[in-house]
C-alpha cells in the first residue's frame, strides 16, 4: 500500500528573496539546516516539496496507516513509528548510481514473503510515502524481478534529493519491512544514496516505464551573432499567453492539437505533472497517460508525447523554457525465437527547429548496465541503425533475461523477460546535443510451459520411479494427493511411502523426482488375465507460483503391469451327503465375491440355502447338500448319477465374472428313489445339464403308458406301484429287487437318450410255497438275439503299443512322473461296423472295481480334466490293426493317488466300462450321442460309492513306486 496523494512544489530560485512586489511573502532564514523555506497563502514550500499548514502549523501526514496499490506483487504501507525496528544494512540493500539513475536492490533472502514500503527522507528526516502517483511525479520506479528481488530506481533529479552544483546528489530512502499486514514490529531500513553525474546534455529525456522525465538547461546563453529564427517553435506559440499572463508566478503551458492549456504549478502538480528546478536545469515529469498527453504513430509504432512552455513574467522581462517529452509505447514484436525492438528515430516532437541532425552514439543495456560490442555480440543481440530506426534483436532465453511462471486456468505458463534500455544521442543545431534514454520492460506472451513425466519404474524393486519437470526456480512443490488422500505437506506424504526428491540443475531449473512402493496403499492393484496386475497410482502433485501464490497441479499416472498374478485355488471333495469346495485366496482377488448362479453368496444366503459357508483372510470353505437347489445333474451313466455343483467369483464393481470353480461327484440313483413300505415307488427324474430342451413332461417308465405325477423346472416325480408300468423282479436269498427305468425318447426313435434305472428292494422274513405248471412250449421260431462281446484291458510297455505284459508279469511296477499305456480292445469280432468307444475309466486301491476310494480318468469318453496330469488318447493307425475302430488307445500320467490328504500305498488297478457302437448308425443309442459339457476348473475327483455298474474291463495290479532321484 502507499499513502496519500501527496503535492509536490517547485523549489525556490536563490534569487527569489531579492526580488520585489511579493505582498504578504515572508522568508525566514533557517540558518542550522541551510535551506530556504518560504510560505505564503497557508502553503509551505521548501526542498522541492511543499505541504499545506493551518493554525501556524505543519499538518503530517504519514502517521496512520494509509491504502493504495503501487505494483502488483509488491505491498507498501506507512505505519505509525511507534511500530518500527531500526535495523542492520549490512547485505540487506545493494545501492548503485546507474548514470542519471540511482539503483536501490533489495536481498530477496530477507525481503520476501514481507510486507514492504518505500518513503523518501527531506532535508528535515521527515518521510514522504512513495505510492503509484508520487513514483510518478517524483521520478521512482518499484519493481519485482521473477526471482522475487525487488528494486526501486530513483531519478537524480527527482523530488526530495539533495542538490549541490548540479553534479553531486544526496537522497534517503527509508524502507519498512514486516510479516504482518498491519506493519507490527516493522522493520526499519534508512538507505543513503550518494552519486555524481555529470555533464549534463542540454536536454536529456528519460523514458522509465511508469514515467516521461525531460531535462534542460536553463541558464541564458549570450547572444551569437548572427542569430536568425527562421522556424517557429512552441515558445513562439506561447507568446501571447505570456504577454497577458499573471506577473511573479511560474506557469506552463501545454500545447495540444485541440488548443493551448494554462496552467500554474499547482495545477499541474495537481494533474499528475512533478515540476522541478535545480540551479541549472528545469526538470518536468510526466505520466504516460496524462490529459495533456498526446499519442501520435510514428512509423507504426505508437508514442505518447506531451509539449509544454514553462515561464516567468516581469514587468520589464518574462523568461520561457521550451520542454517537450515523446516516448515510446510499444515497438516490440515476437517470434517463437527471438524479440525485435523497433525504435523510430525521426521523432518530429523532439526535432522542431532542427535543420541539421548528427549522430553521436546508440548503446544497449540490460538492468542499467551498458553493454560493449563484444557483449552483445557474444550474447547473441543485435543492435541495428540506419536512418528512420534503432533495431534491436535479442534471442529468447539469452543471457540477460529471465523466465518467469504463471497460473493461467489452473495451467502452468511461461513468459521470458528482460529490462533492457538504448541511449540514443545526438546533436542538432537547434538544441545541442540530446540524450533520450529509453527503458524498456519486455515480456513475451503466455506459452504453454510442457511438463515431461519420464517413467523409470523399478519393477524387479516394486518400486514407482519416475521424474517430473522441469520447472523454473519459481515454482515450488508444496503438496502431493495419494491416492482418495490429499492435498498432504511432504512429509506427511512419505507415511503413504511417498517419497519426493528435488533435482536441482546449474542453470536454476528443477525436476522432480517421485518414487512410490507398489505397496503403498495409494496404489491400486488389478488383476489382468492370465498371469498380471497392473499395478496403478494417479498421484497429484500440488506446485506454487512465487511470488504470486498461484497455485497448480500436475497429475502423475504410472503404472506397471507385472507377472505376479496368483488366482485362488480350489479343492474339493464328496461324502455321502454333500459336496465341498475349498478356495484358497489369491492376491488378486480381494475385490470378488462368491456367487451361486446369479446370487451373491453371503452368510445370510447361505444359511437360507442351508449351505454350510466358512470365511475368513485365506480361505473359504463351503458344503452343499447333494441334491441343493444349485446341485445340477450332470449324467447318468453306469456309475450312477453325476452331479456338479459350480461356484463363481465375480468382480465387485464390474459384476464380470472372473474365474468358476466347478465341483463333480457321483452319488447312486438310491438318493432319486424312495421305496416306501407300501410297495409305492417315488423316482424324481432330474433336469440333465447338457440336455436344455428336454420336455420333462414326456418322460415315461417302461410302460410308457406310466407317466410322470408332477413336473417341475427341475425335475418331473413318478410314483407307480411295484407290480405296475413294467417293472421287473429278481429274488437273491431273503431279498426281492424291483426294477424300472426312467426312459426319454427322441420322436421316432426307439433307443432312449435319457435312462435312469431304479431299483427297490425288500426284505422277506417268510418263505411262501406256490404250485406251478410249465406253460406248453411254444413252436420254434427265428427271433432276434444277444450273444457275448469279449473285452480285454492290456498294459503296453512303450508307446509302440507292439509289446503287452501278460497274466503271469503282473503286478507290475510303475513310477510316479512315468506314464502307462493302456488298449481297451474288442476281442473276436470281425464286423467293421461296429465302434468301441470309452465310456468311463478309473483306478481303485483293490482289485473289485466297486471299492474304494475311486479315481476317475475318463470321464463320458473324454479325459477328466480336473485332473492336473490328464489323460492322453492315442489314435489306432489303419495299418497297425485290422479294425481299428475296435481298439481304444490312452495314456495315463503316473501321479499320487490321496484318499484324504493321504498317498496310497502298494497297488493300484485300473477299470475301464466301454459302449459298443454301431458306426453306421450312432443315433440309435443315447450313449452314442451323449454330448460332453466342458467345464471351466474341476475341483477334484469324487471317491463316492457306486452301484448297479455293468460292462466292466480291468487291468491287473499296478505297483506304484518312486525312484530314488525322484
Amino acid at each position: 500500500m502507499f499513502g496519500d496523494d501527496e503535492e509536490v512544489g517547485v523549489k525556490t530560485p536563490p534569487s527569489l528573496s531579492g526580488w520585489d512586489g511579493l505582498d504578504g511573502l515572508y522568508i525566514e532564514e533557517m540558518l542550522n539546516s541551510g535551506i530556504h523555506q518560504i510560505a505564503f497563502d497557508g502553503v509551505l514550500r521548501r526542498g522541492g516539496c511543499h505541504e499545506k499548514v493551518g493554525g501556524g502549523g505543519l499538518e503530517f501526514k504519514g502517521e496512520t496507516e494509509l491504502d493504495g496499490v503501487s505494483n502488483p506483487g509488491i505491498r507498501v504501507v506507512l505505519v505509525p513509528r511507534t511500530w518500527l525496528q531500526l535495523v542492520s544494512l549490512a547485505d540487506q540493500v545493494q545501492v548503485e548510481c546507474l548514470g542519471s539513475l540511482a539503483k536501490l536492490k533489495l536481498n530477496s533472502s530477507y525481503f520476501q514473503n514481507k510486507y514492504v514500503s518505500f518513503a523518501a527522507l527531506d532535508q528535515f528526516g521527515r518521510a514522504w510515502p512513495i505510492d503509484e502517483v508520487q513514483a510518478m511525479k517524483c521520478g521512482y520506479t518499484i519493481f519485482q524481478d521473477a526471482w522475487g528481488n525487488i528494486e526501486l530506481r530513483a531519478s537524480l533529479v527527482g523530488c526530495y534529493t539533495q542538490i549541490v552544483d548540479d553534479r553531486q546528489f544526496t537522497l534517503t530512502i527509508q524502507i519498512q519491512a514486516a510479516t504482518h499486514p498491519e506493519m507490527h514490529n516493522a522493520a526499519l531500513l534508512n538507505v543513503p544514496v550518494s552519486c555524481s553525474y555529470g555533464p549534463w546534455q542540454t536536454r536529456e529525456i528519460v523514458c522509465e516505464t511508469n514515467y516521461m522525465e525531460v531535462s534542460v538547461r536553463r541558464n541564458v546563453p549570450l547572444i551569437s551573432d548572427g542569430f536568425v529564427q527562421d522556424q517557429p517553435e512552441d515558445w513562439a506559440s506561447a507568446f501571447s499567453e505570456v504577454k497577458t499572463g499573471t506577473p511573479s508566478i511560474w506557469q506552463i503551458i501545454f500545447h495540444m492539437d485541440s488548443g493551448n492549456r494554462l496552467m500554474t504549478v499547482e495545477e499541474a502538480q495537481a494533474a499528475g505533472y512533478g515540476i522541478n528546478m535545480t540551479e541549472t536545469r528545469m526538470v518536468l515529469r510526466a505520466p504516460y497517460n496524462t490529459s495533456q498527453a498526446q499519442k501520435v504513430e510514428i512509423s507504426g509504432i505508437p508514442f505518447s508525447s506531451v509539449r509544454s512552455s514553462t515561464y516567468y513574467k516581469q514587468r520589464w522581462m518574462f523568461f520561457i523554457i521550451d520542454a517537450a517529452v515523446a516516448c515510446p509505447i510499444d515497438g516490440v514484436t515476437y517470434t517463437r525465437e527471438t524479440i525485435t525492438w523497433t525504435i523510430p528515430k525521426q521523432v518530429s516532437l523532439l526535432l522542431i527547429g532542427a535543420e541539421t541532425i548528427k549522430e553521436l552514439r546508440i548503446e544497449l543495456g540490460v538492468n542499467l548496465y551498458k553493454l560493449s560490442t563484444q557483449e552483445i555480440k557474444s550474447r547473441g543481440y543485435m543492435l541495428a541503425s540506419n536512418k528512420d530506426a534503432i533495431i534491436v534483436k535479442i534471442p529468447i532465453g539469452a543471457l540477460g533475461g529471465n523466465y518467469k511462471s504463471h497460473v493461467v486456468d489452473g495451467k502452468l505458463m511461461t513468459t521470458y523477460r528482460i529490462n533492457t534500455f538504448v541511449e540514443h544521442l545526438w546533436e542538432d543545431n537547434s538544441r545541442g546535443i540530446t540524450k533520450h534514454l529509453i527503458l524498456k520492460k519486455i515480456s513475451t506472451p503466455l506459452q504453454l510451459a510442457p511438463i515431461r513425466i519420464t517413467d523409470y519404474t523399478k519393477i524387479n524393486l516394486k518400486l514407482f520411479n519416475a521424474t517430473v519437470g522441469s520447472f523454473l526456480p519459481d515454482v515450488d512443490l508444496v503438496g502431493v494427493t495419494v491416492g482418495h488422500s490429499g492435498p498432504l505437506p511432504l512429509p506427511e506424504a512419505e507415511k503413504w511411502s511417498c517419497k519426493i526428491i528435488e533435482i536441482k540443475y546449474p542453470d536454476g531449473s528443477k525436476d522432480y523426482l517421485v518414487q512410490i512402493s507398489f505397496d503403498s496403499p495409494g496404489v491400486e492393484k488389478k488383476y489382468v488375465p492370465e498371469h498380471f496386475r497392473n499395478y496403478t497410482t494417479n498421484l497429484v502433485l500440488q506446485f506454487i507460483a512465487i511470488p504470486q501464490g498461484e497455485i497448480f497441479e500436475v497429475p502423475v499416472p504410472l503404472s506397471a503391469l507385472v507377472r505376479d498374478a496368483v488366482l485362488p485355488h480350489a479343492e474339493g471333495f464328496c461324502d455321502n451327503e454333500a459336496l465341498y469346495l475349498v478356495v484358497k485366496r489369491g492376491n488378486v482377488d480381494q475385490n470378488w465375491l462368491p456367487f451361486v448362479g446369479n446370487t451373491p453368496l453371503t452368510q445370510e444366503t447361505a444359511q437360507t440355502l442351508q449351505y454350510g459357508l466358512q470365511v475368513n483372510q485365506t480361505h473359504l470353505v463351503l458344503r452343499v447338500p447333494k441334491l441343493a437347489t444349485h446341485v445340477l445333474l450332470e449324467e447318468i451313466n453306469a456309475f450312477g448319477i453325476v452331479t456338479a455343483f459350480q461356484l463363481q467369483f465375480k468382480d465387485h464393481h464390474s459384476q464380470i465374472e472372473m474365474i468358476e470353480f466347478t465341483i463333480s461327484c457321483s452319488f447312486s440313483p438310491k438318493d432319486l428313489i424312495d421305496c416306501q413300505p407300501n410297495g409305492t415307488i417315488a423316482v424324481s427324474a432330474r433336469m440333465l445339464v447338457g440336455m436344455p430342451n428336454l420336455d420333462l413332461s414326456n418322460l415315461v417308465l417302461r410302460d410308457k403308458r406310466c407317466k410322470p405325477a408332477s413336473v417341475t423346472k427341475a425335475g418331473a416325480i413318478f410314483l407307480f406301484s411295484v407290480n405296475s408300468c413294467g417293472t421287473t423282479r429278481k429274488f437273491e436269498n431273503t431279498i426281492m429287487t424291483y426294477e424300472n427305468e426312467v426312459l426319454y425318447f427322441l420322436p421316432g426313435q426307439t433307443t432312449p437318450i435319457y435312462q435312469l434305472k431304479c431299483a427297490c428292494q425288500y426284505f422277506i422274513g417268510n418263505t411262501l410255497l406256490f404250485q406251478y405248471s410249465l406253460a406248453q412250449t411254444p413252436p420254434p421260431s427265428i427271433l432276434p438275439g444277444t450273444g457275448q462281446l469279449e473285452l480285454a484291458l492290456k498294459l503296453a510297455k512303450d508307446q509302440s503299443y507292439r509289446d503287452f505284459y501278460n497274466h503271469t508279469e503282473y503286478p507290475v511296477r510303475g513310477y510316479l512322473r512315468e506314464p502307462l499305456y493302456f488298449q481297451v480292445e474288442l476281442l473276436h469280432s470281425q464286423d467293421p461296423q461296429l465302434e468301441l468307444l470309452l465310456e468311463n475309466c478309473w483306478a481303485t486301491a483293490k482289485s473289485d472295481r466297486n471299492s474304494f476310494p475311486q479315481w476317475h480318468i475318463v470321464v463320458g469318453s473324454r479325459e477328466n480334466t480336473a485332473d492336473s496330469h490328464q489323460t492322453i488318447f492315442h489314435d489306432v493307425p489303419n495299418t497297425s490293426v485290422p479294425f481299428p475302430t475296435h481298439l481304444k488307445r490312452f495314456e495315463v500320467k503316473m501321479f499320487t493317488f490321496v484318499v484324504n490328504s493321504q498317498a496310497v500305498q502298494g497297488e493300484i488297478y485300473f477299470h475301464c466300462s466301454t459302449v459298443i457302437c454301431d458306426s453306421t448308425q450312432p443315433s440309435s443309442d443315447s450313449l452314442c450321442i451323449r454330448l460332453y459339457t466342458p467345464r471351466k476348473q474341476r475341483a477334484g475327483r469324487s471317491t463316492d460309492p457306486l452301484n448297479d455298474i455293468q460292462g466292466y474291463v480291468s487291468s491287473g495290479a499296478i505297483m506304484i513306486g518312486r525312484r530314488n532321484n525322484s
